[in-house]
């Protein structure tokens, strides 16, 4: 019995040794995608991919494919992520957009751009790491900085940056810059033509908003300053002449890419969805009325007022940034053709080399309309300011405005113009990088396949808020395009509700990405105005979110319409009230700044009738536009040169023309100037 049971225990250890060495079962849960014919396999037990199989990361990356052929999407999405939670209990939830929102709130408080978006790529990598400082060091240096610089696209795009700069060093070599400041001087009369010029300029540059940023910027600069409309205002209209433009016009690379996210999301046509989105695209197309009537309405609201004041009068411009290429030698030589011919030669070269990306010149021979929507505009526009360049060279050494060495010189001093933008470039997309890596699409798609399903009216202005929310935190409209085009078709199939969802997914991208102090444009914009940065977000975000409330009641009112034709008149007059009203409160403000009242008070204290006429005119307009400008300081010099004792009068006028209305205690001060000038109460 005692050997029969020594046999047993000696067989049971033997046993145990041997599960013991055997390898542990990998765990299952199968999962095959059929896209375009090509079937992929998925094991959603697992996160990393192993051989031919592929894991629960794998599957959510490709989230855009499986969410229009996946039938059992919703339950694997669910079971991919609770494999990924495994490891990063992070991803997929709301500290996805921790990072953007930390970094973008750090910049509009500190005013410091560099170290705040270097503080949000530091938090997205702990979240990802879960607070690992060796993970937190690879994943931000390795997946997020080397990653996002060496991406092929995003190297085209800081090629353009840098040849585009170096031209714009070359042109202020030549003085052509100068040259075509003194003729805008001649033939753009005023501050009002000066904006609308921008505006109507980068209405014609439509075929991409990075070109659209700096040859605007580049051409209007000189005009602008010399009609004293700020450099914050500049890069507002630099900004709403980009990405609202290329959004609704059929021939530009956003075009392109919006058709291509919607035919692989399973669009019969992508292009022709675009078309047929255009007229409910409220935000491009009331940002463009907002604009004009900015312009001719002669006011403006939120800092921006303060800018536009200061610049106006003659002050220095608060906003404005030393451009590296200013300092450079005078050159009497340069004619406006110096510039007006390069920049003409480089939009032809970008357009050319924008549908030779696309194939247009390729065996097959697609359509012009085809090639722009294969087009790759990192490529296209990199060839294009090679060629411009070197016409550039050639044209300025054959006429003689400047030597070859001059030419070679320009390129180290246009890539020093050019490395702020450069530099927070490179952030805003490593941090981009960071809110991939959390899974924040994942977190923005359940939210709309979710709680907001349920109301199906109101799904436009439900996708457009959430449309900014995210091209907001992440700073690309792009991005968000291909994350939401492919949930949106899918909840909302083939309907009239469709074309209206999709560009208010469209809308709320542009209105996101025009926002965010980390989006491309935004950046692109401050670079070719030459304008401070976070001057440029303060000033202009009071305006996008204006025009955003205007479009978030448009796309309420849109699918109870059901016409595009009804709806979008009424947006635009919407619009238009909307201003005139701020107007009237802006106006009101004014008034209530003492300047207007004292002057009225004044009129009927002093006993002659015309200076009192004078002085009752100075008041109205003072009031039309909320500031003090520097004819009307003139004239009310010249009435006071006769009035003794008008030293404290003077310098109330001056406090006033710094910020276009008097404080309570200057108000005090000169309506006790008043008491004692005219010898009664005021």
């Amino acid at each position: 019995m005692k050997n029969i049971l020594i046999a047993a225990a000696v067989l049971s250890a033997s046993f145990a040794f041997a599960d013991g060495d055997a390898p542990a079962e990998t765990p299952a849960y199968p999962v095959s995608v059929s896209v375009d014919d090509a079937t992929t396999a998925y094991n959603l037990a697992v996160v990393a991919d192993a051989d031919d199989v592929k894991g629960a990361k794998s599957y959510i990356d490709a989230y855009a494919d499986n969410v229009q052929n996946d039938k059992q999407f919703k339950a694997n999405e669910a079971k991919a992520l609770e494999t990924i939670r495994t490891e990063n209990r992070f991803f997929g939830t709301w500290w996805a957009i921790f990072p953007p929102l930390l970094a973008i709130f750090l910049a509009l408080i500190t005013k410091e751009v560099y170290s705040s978006l270097f503080i949000g790529i530091v938090s997205g990598g702990l979240l990802y790491s879960g607070f690992a400082l060796e993970g937190t060091m690879t994943h931000v240096v390795k997946d997020g900085f080397i990653g996002s610089i060496a991406d092929g696209y995003n190297i085209g795009i800081l090629f353009f940056l840098v040849l585009l700069g170096s031209l714009v060093a070359m042109m202020n070599k030549t003085g052509a810059s100068a040259a075509f400041g003194r003729w805008a001087q001649t033939h753009i009369k005023s501050r009002i033509g000066a904006q609308v010029a921008t505006i109507v300029l980068g209405m014609l540059i439509f075929v991409d908003d990075y070109f659209n940023c700096l040859t605007v910027g580049s051409v209007m600069r000189p005009v602008t300053d010399a009609k004293r409309v700020s450099r914050a205002k500049l890069a507002y209209l630099i900004d709403a002449t980009a990405a609202p433009i290329c959004i609704i016009a059929p021939i530009s690379s956003w075009a392109a890419a919006v058709a291509g996210f919607a035919k692989g999301a399973g669009a019969e046509s992508g292009f022709s969805l675009f078309i047929n989105a255009i007229p409910y695209n409220f935000y491009a197309i009331l940002t463009i009325v907002t604009m004009f009537a900015l312009a001719f309405m002669k006011f403006d609201f939120g800092p921006m007022k303060r800018h536009e004041a200061a610049t106006s009068a003659g002050g220095p411009d608060l906003g404005a940034i030393e451009d590296a290429t200013e300092a450079l030698a005078k050159n009497d030589r340069g004619r406006v053709i110096d510039l007006v011919i390069p920049v003409v030669v480089l939009i032809a070269c970008c357009m050319v080399g924008m549908i030779y990306s696309g194939g247009y010149f390729g065996a097959d021979k697609p359509g012009f309309v085809k090639a722009f929507s294969d087009s790759d505009a990192s490529v296209g526009l990199a060839l294009g300011s090679i060629a411009a360049i070197v016409f550039a060279v050639v044209f300025y050494i054959c006429r003689r405005v400047i030597s070859f060495r001059d030419c070679m010189d320009a390129f180290p001093e246009g890539f020093k113009a050019m490395v702020p933008a450069i530099m927070i470039l490179c952030c805003a997309w490593t941090l981009k990088a960071m809110t991939d890596s959390l899974g924040a699409k994942v977190f923005i798609s359940d939210i709309i396949s979710g709680p907001a399903a349920g109301l199906w009216n109101f799904l436009p202005a439900i996708i457009f808020v959430i449309a900014i929310i995210l091209a907001f935190s992440t700073g690309t409209s792009w991005g968000t395009f291909g994350i939401l085009i492919p949930i949106v078709l899918a909840a909302i199939p083939g309907s009239s509700m469709t074309i209206i969802a999709v560009s208010a997914c469209m809308a709320g991208a542009v209105c996101g990405d025009h926002c965010s102090p980390i989006s491309d444009t935004t950046i692109m914009a401050s670079a070719g105005a030459q304008c401070n940065h976070i001057v440029h977000v303060n000033t202009q975000l009071p305006y996008a979110l204006a025009v955003a409330a205007v479009s978030f009641v448009a796309y309420i009112v849109a699918p109870f319409v059901g016409s595009a034709w009804v709806s979008l008149p009424l947006a635009v007059l919407l619009m238009l009230a909307t201003l005139f009203f701020l107007k009237l409160v802006v106006k009101g403000a004014v008034a209530e700044g003492s300047m207007p009242a004292v002057f009225r008070k004044f009129a009927q204290s002093v006993n002659n009738r015309a200076f009192a006429a004078q002085l009752s005119h100075m008041a109205d307009a003072i009031l039309a536009d909320g500031r003090i400008d520097e004819k009307e300081a003139a004239q009310l010099s010249d009435l006071l040169t006769k009035i003794e004792d008008q030293e404290e009068f003077r310098k109330a006028l001056d406090d006033a023309r710094a910020d276009g209305v008097l404080t309570l205690e200057e108000s005090a001060n000169l309506e006790g100037f008043i008491r004692a000038l005219t010898g009664r109460r005021a």
